[in-house]
């Protein structure tokens, strides 16, 4: 556990699984004292993490919204507000590419959950926490970009890569108006990890090919993004504002 992180509240979007638990579950194992833990739809992973959170020895609750939908994230806004919560740390997760579409068959419908999801949740979720942050004069916000906005992202996941080049965007921009009010806004980007996400939208063939394109000769786990946000959210990093880390076993090295 790290001094720096007693008595911390953090918030982390899209906590019932994958990056977003396990980041959840070692700021915990770091210090961090107090958790909301949002889920969208699975109950039973966010529970799950927050029991791990717990035997960590923090405290927390469990929060559920579709931030996929306007609605859902004005209704998670309000919950905010309700709890009166103080948050120091802000985890922007939650995300997922919804649905492989191509040009022809991605209807208006489809855009808008993707973009709620992936970027208007992003913004309106920091807009509602950053206050607090500003009347303390400190605060971490930390986004989860992609290396699909980097790259255009596979077949069919053309708006979710530009959604997540978006979030890549956004985190530049929020860090030179934050910056000087104490609060640090970064991003990390992984590449392919080998997790829930691209169990349910790849194939093994993909992850395979993926692997042996990789340097590092291997996917990425939920843990290796955990711990680059444990690290930004960490004293050491106190010097970085608007960098996006990635996260992908070298495949992007020249």
């Amino acid at each position: 556990m790290l001094a720096e992180f007693a008595g911390k509240t953090a918030i982390v979007t899209g906590a019932s699984r994958g990056v977003g638990s396990a980041a959840a579950v070692a700021l915990a194992r770091r210090g961090v004292g107090r958790f909301v833990v949002h889920y969208g739809g699975y109950r039973e992973g966010a529970e799950r993490t927050l029991a791990a959170v717990k035997e960590a020895g923090a405290e927390g609750e469990v929060l559920q919204a579709d931030l996929g939908d306007t609605a859902g994230i004005q209704a998670f806004l309000a919950r905010l507000r309700e709890m009166d919560l103080k948050a120091d740390i802000l985890v922007n997760n939650a995300g997922a590419l919804v649905a492989r579409a191509r040009l022809a068959e991605l209807s208006g419908e489809l855009f808008d959950r993707i973009m709620n999801l992936n970027v208007k949740s992003v913004w309106l979720i920091t807009q509602a926490v950053a206050p607090a942050m500003i009347a303390k004069g400190s605060g971490v916000i930390v986004n989860v970009s992609s290396i699909a906005g980097r790259n255009g992202g596979g077949p069919g996941a053309t708006v979710y890569a530009a959604a997540k080049a978006a979030v890549t965007c956004m985190t530049m921009g929020l860090a030179k108006e934050l910056a000087p009010k104490g609060i640090r806004v970064n991003a990390v980007s992984p590449g392919t990890v080998d997790n829930h996400f691209h169990e349910v939208f790849s194939t093994r063939q993909i992850l395979d090919s993926v692997r042996a394109a990789t340097p590092a000769g291997r996917l990425g786990t939920n843990e290796d993004i955990a711990d680059v946000i444990v690290f930004l959210c960490s004293d050491a990093a106190g010097y970085l504002h608007g960098q996006t880390i990635e996260i992908n076993g070298g495949i992007l090295a020249p």
